[in-house]
């Protein structure tokens, strides 16, 4: 596998933290009293190509650079710890040092039966309307044993909407810098805490009615000391920055959009940083900064999902609800970019509805649709190097691929994960299965493999 160009526009954070973080010193000074805390539930300085700090990973790409997971497992093979998690979640976990954050929503009381909240989907209701009060739980667990170093419960109460049959409440994924984590919540909330759980601050945005009733799930993104959240829904939608140390708005701007679950992508290009935020209008991208608009270009599909990846001076953004979109767009360009040279190519079959595309060296992988169809483009060219390949051993796909040491990884909702070689033709290296089903995405920091199920977090590492 190539390693991720230094010169990648993502966030000079993020490149500190494969390298190992010149900020671990800060950490290890923020927290004078680590003594009062076992040896093993110390706060580790991260180490390089340790940590998986945000969703989609350290460079957001889906990459883990320099890491090195197992090829194979089971139920009784190569598992390090496995957890029952407490509630439901589909956010991917966070990983920084000897810390795993995750985000869980955990039912208060006994449950009454469901009710439906809109149409039936294959005999079953789409949405699940809440009849019982939640607890909505940021966990810190121990990397090493996958015990609780603490729990806490950011607010608790009974939701004003549904969600999707398939997700829960709790489909965001946390950031961290290693100061700080950032809990991420929704209608529910944003939650700055210190890594040994104190709360520094919190924020509320208001209250999101989300499309069919399908629930929220978009996560905030870390550049520096800036927090930016996009709010889509079906009411008044805006995109917010924030001080990411106290909580402060830097700067909102109003957006026009339907609900929208896609994370924004933070990239640097020319010295400046921007926000890319995909949606079913406009593609819209803001300087980070002030909030002023840079470029736009024609929307993608409805149900915008997937997240924007980029590299070498491009984004890629796609989506695949009733349509297809994928687009490979130049950066540097200002206003509007439809139609313009500035879309280096385009394609337009077998694009993911859920998964985000994953940025490996030259290779953008993603799934079509929701299913174990894969393809493999050539990221600069826009020429396929695997076309729409059915991956058998998959059946339904919501985790997006993630890649290191040579290899992707493919999970599927049936439990099975097929391992391949990261190269230009499609050469299967192990298929696994677990006992588990799987829709959140695989985190992968060190020489370990994370896999957040419907009701067991995994820690795979070779034994």
């Amino acid at each position: 596998m190539t390693d991720p160009n230094p010169k990648s526009p993502v966030s000079p954070l993020s490149r500190r933290r494969v390298l190992g973080g010149l900020t671990s010193l800060g950490v290890l000074a923020a927290l004078p009293e680590l003594t009062a805390w076992t040896a093993s539930e110390a706060i580790a300085a991260p180490a390089a190509g340790k940590d998986w700090p945000q969703w989609r990973g350290p460079l957001a790409t889906g990459v883990a650079p320099h890491a090195n997971p197992p090829v194979s497992w089971s139920e009784s093979s190569n598992v390090k710890w496995k957890l029952k998690l407490p509630g439901h979640g589909a956010g991917t976990p966070v990983i920084w040092g000897n810390q795993v954050f995750i985000q869980t929503a955990v039912p208060v009381g006994t449950p009454p039966p469901p009710a439906p909240d809109a149409g039936a989907e294959g005999g079953r209701p789409r949405s699940i309307k809440p009849t019982q009060p939640y607890r909505f739980v940021l966990l810190c667990l121990d990397r090493q044993t996958g015990k609780t170093l603490w729990e806490k419960v950011a607010k608790e109460e009974l939701p004003h909407e549904g969600h999707h049959q398939d997700h829960g409440f709790a489909s965001f994924s946390s950031v961290t810098d290693g100061k700080y984590v950032y809990a991420f919540f929704g209608s529910r909330g944003l939650y700055c805490y210190d890594m040994r759980g104190n709360l520094k601050w919190s924020k509320q945005l208001g209250k999101m009615q989300t499309r069919a009733g399908f629930g929220e799930g978009s996560s905030p993104a870390l550049h520096g000391n800036t927090l930016v959240v996009t709010w889509d829904h079906e009411g008044e939608d805006f995109i917010v920055a924030l001080d990411a140390t106290t909580g402060k708005e830097l700067w909102r701007q109003p957006r026009q959009e339907p609900t929208t679950w896609a994370t924004p992508l933070i990239v640097e290009h020319n010295g400046k940083a921007q926000v890319i935020t995909p949606g079913t209008e406009r593609v819209r991208t803001y300087d980070l900064q002030t909030g002023k608009l840079v470029w736009e270009h024609a929307g993608l599909t409805q149900n915008a999902i997937p997240s924007p990846v980029s590299a070498d001076g491009m984004v890629y953004l796609t989506s695949g609800f009733r349509g297809n979109a994928l687009i490979a767009v130049r950066l540097g360009r200002e206003g509007d970019l439809t139609g313009t040279d500035a879309v280096a190519w385009s394609h337009n079959r077998t694009t993911p509805y859920v998964p985000s595309p994953l940025l490996s060296g030259n290779r953008l992988y993603f799934f079509g649709s929701n299913s174990g169809i894969l393809s493999c483009w050539d990221a600069k060219a826009g020429k396929p190097l695997i076309d729409a390949e059915r991956i058998p051993a998959l059946q339904g796909v919501y985790a997006s691929p993630v890649a290191a040491g040579g290899r992707v990884y493919l999970i599927g909702r049936n439990g099975a994960a097929v391992v391949i070689k990261d190269g230009d033709k499609l050469e299967t290296l192990a298929t696994n299965k677990l006992d588990d089903g799987f829709d959140a995405s695989p985190a992968i920091a060190g020489n370990e493999l994370f896999l957040r199920g419907r009701q067991y977090l995994y820690c795979l590492a070779e034994k």
